[in-house]
């Protein structure tokens, strides 16, 4: 059975550091394949749904805020509803490295089409 916070020693807590990663020129690596993903998702949701627009959001948008624990989020417009979740099954699929959680922004909350419009970028 695993310890719970309070019975970690003061050496062990200073040493704790969830979000950052021990290596960061692998962190990097990650990253820079994430966005690969990404862009490969965007142009299959384009070519085979006919999305016409996608855009990437979240922990991808902001390299500090990118772990190993991370996944890539997309936001899709123009993907017909009668084929969204084939879209979201080509998607998830695509890397065994990374989760890919899509988005259709027509049908999202109004507080997510915020944060999308002002963290998203295009691909």
């Amino acid at each position: 059975m695993g310890r719970t916070a309070l019975a970690l020693s003061t050496e062990e807590w200073r040493a704790y550091h969830p979000g950052l990663q021990p290596d960061e020129s692998a962190a990097r690596v990650r990253w820079e394949k994430a966005w690969k993903v990404a862009q490969m998702a965007a142009q299959l949701l384009r070519e085979r749904f006919g999305a016409t627009r996608v855009v990437a959001f979240g922990s991808l948008t902001h390299r500090a805020w990118f772990t190993s624990w991370s996944d890539i989020d997309l936001a899709a417009w123009g993907i017909p509803p009668d084929t969204f979740y084939r879209a979201v099954a080509l998607v998830t699929g695509l890397s065994p490295e990374f989760e890919v959680d899509l988005v259709a922004v027509e049908d999202c909350r109004a507080a997510l089409q915020q944060v999308i419009a002002r963290e998203g970028i295009e691909l």
